[in-house]
């Protein structure tokens, strides 16, 4: 018979894989509060994320918006300085 990982001279019955938990409950309590901990890092940094995402794409909108205005000033010059040579 093949072991866990295909090797065919292990078994799992061999005690190699132990499931046996030597956990204590201060341990397990010790490693939430650290995932809790974790978890409030997390959900601060995806708002912080999401601020700067909003941000981001006002930016680009204003940025957008100044280049049609400054084109359309462009244009508009244009226009004015061939009336101009027109009369």
């Amino acid at each position: 018979m093949s072991g866990p990982n295909g090797d065919p001279n292990i078994s799992s019955e061999d005690g190699i894989i132990n499931d046996d938990d030597d956990f204590g409950e201060e341990e397990y309590a010790s490693i939430n509060n650290m995932l809790d901990q974790i978890n409030s890092y997390l959900d601060d940094l995806e708002e912080r994320n999401d601020a700067l995402n909003g941000k981001l794409h006002e930016l680009l909108e204003s940025n957008r918006q100044a280049r049609l205005d400054f084109r359309a000033q462009l244009t508009a010059g244009d226009a004015a300085e061939v009336a101009v040579e027109l009369v």
